[in-house]
């Protein structure tokens, strides 16, 4: 029997973790299991789920992906365990790839032959240099993490651990476009996230830590510049790998800017299965594995309606929208803002309008290039000329090319010799 691609994310510890960021939107998760404990997935359950996580995949490869709270907590015995069992349930001519989520603290040159040896790809969440890191991104009792998590990295990049880093655009960096690119850049960072941080209060307003549309999309035009410049080719930054798939006709890989979504689900350290990663909350809990077939809670009325709601609630200006193309109204869990005909509008919405307009002559380039079979050296030299074309007749109180609707003197004027 043929099954529809779909993908679990594994919280084996839980919300348990060593740090207490700021932001998280894990941590107080422990409250939908008033009592309990201990958060360690039982090797019973882990075997249970892995024997129905391959049977019910299409194959031939198969996507585990771990996250928590903290994975690493677990130790590496958990882990070498979950390659075992996978080995055991692995139908030939299959494989398996494996992700781990971490914050990078407690990685230790043991934990880095292991990863490298089973292949995982590694997400390491850093924010930045440490003054913009630390902010949010601390220990439970207040200490900074800068120098442990910059350690992680120095590790997996000894050990040669396939990694990317995350990081988390916050009213503490937002600002720091170039500055946060560079860092990365200089610190050996092939393969960058950046993730966008809306928040809510428990009383659901936006936090002052969020950032706001206009803020988000000023930001990626000022890295994807730079990167144009100094990077194109060399490094990988997932928003930007992900506009190139939708200009070329290919479509998104990020559930976020996908019509629909559904198709990616939470596991919880007990069996409990969600909606969505952004949506472990009661309502939206699915079943639990230990009572209900794995397909038949991924496959079930609930989930479908979750994901078809993305479409069928889109207001009606993203209907009419330019670029809906690739923004499909972006991540349900955003849309906090009330349009004209009173349906919920991305938070981000203006920032996505702006950043999809501003590169459209650079995807269009950029993908006739590729379509035409060219050598990365003339790509490079298309897209450097595109971008001489829109920014070197600029006037000082021209309208800036980024389209903030400001002149240009008093918008990326300053930021210009920073990109060339």
């Amino acid at each position: 029997m043929f099954y529809s691609p779909f993908h679990i994310m594994v919280k084996p510890i839980g919300p348990v973790c060593n740090l207490h960021c700021d932001y998280c939107y894990y941590l107080n998760k422990d409250e939908l299991y008033p009592g309990t404990r201990d958060f360690r997935m039982s090797y019973e359950l882990l075997e249970e789920f892995t024997q129905q996580y391959i049977e019910y995949q299409p194959g031939p490869v198969v996507p585990f992906c771990w996250q928590g709270g903290e994975p690493t907590l677990l130790g590496l015995d958990f882990f070498r365990r979950a390659i075992e069992v996978q080995e055991k349930f692995l139908p030939p001519g299959w494989h398996i790839t494996n992700s781990l989520q971490t914050n990078g603290t407690l990685l230790t040159g043991e934990w880095c032959e292991f990863l490298r040896e089973n292949n995982f790809l590694v997400g390491l969440s850093l924010d930045g240099p440490d003054d913009l890191h630390n902010l949010y991104r601390h220990t439970k009792n207040g200490s900074e993490t800068f120098s442990q998590v910059m350690s992680g990295l120095h590790l997996l990049q000894k050990h040669k651990v396939e990694y990317n880093v995350l990081c988390v655009v916050s009213k503490a960096n937002v600002q720091h476009p170039v500055e946060l690119y560079r860092f990365f850049r200089e610190n050996g960072v092939k393969y960058i996230q950046f993730i966008p941080l809306v928040e809510f209060s428990r009383e659901g307003e936006v936090t002052h830590r969020s950032i706001a549309g206009e803020e988000y999309g000023q930001f990626l035009i000022a890295v994807f510049n730079q990167w144009i410049v100094n990077g194109l080719g060399e490094i990988s930054i997932q928003i930007f790998d992900e506009c190139i798939s939708v200009w070329a006709g290919l479509g998104a890989n990020l559930c976020i800017f996908a019509p629909t979504c559904g198709r990616a689900m939470v596991m919880e350290h007990n069996g409990d299965v969600y909606s969505c990663d952004h949506f472990v909350f009661p309502p939206y809990k699915l079943g639990n594995i230990k009572d209900q077939e794995l397909i038949d809670i991924v496959n079930s009325e609930k989930q479908v309606k979750f994901g078809q709601q993305k479409k069928e609630a889109l207001p009606e200006c993203c209907r009419s929208c330019k670029v809906r193309f690739i923004c499909n109204g972006g991540c349900p869990k955003n849309r906090l803002l009330r349009s004209a005909d009173g349906r919920n509008l991305n938070y981000l919405c203006a920032g996505y309008k702006r950043f999809f307009s501003y590169i459209d002559p650079y995807m269009r380039g950029i993908v006739e290039m590729l379509k035409n079979q060219q050598p990365l050296e003339l790509i490079k030299k298309k897209v450097l000329s595109i971008h001489k074309t829109i920014w070197s007749s600029v006037g000082r109180n021209d309208l800036c090319p980024c389209g903030s609707g400001k002149k240009y003197k008093k918008c990326c004027q300053p930021l210009v010799e920073l990109w060339k």
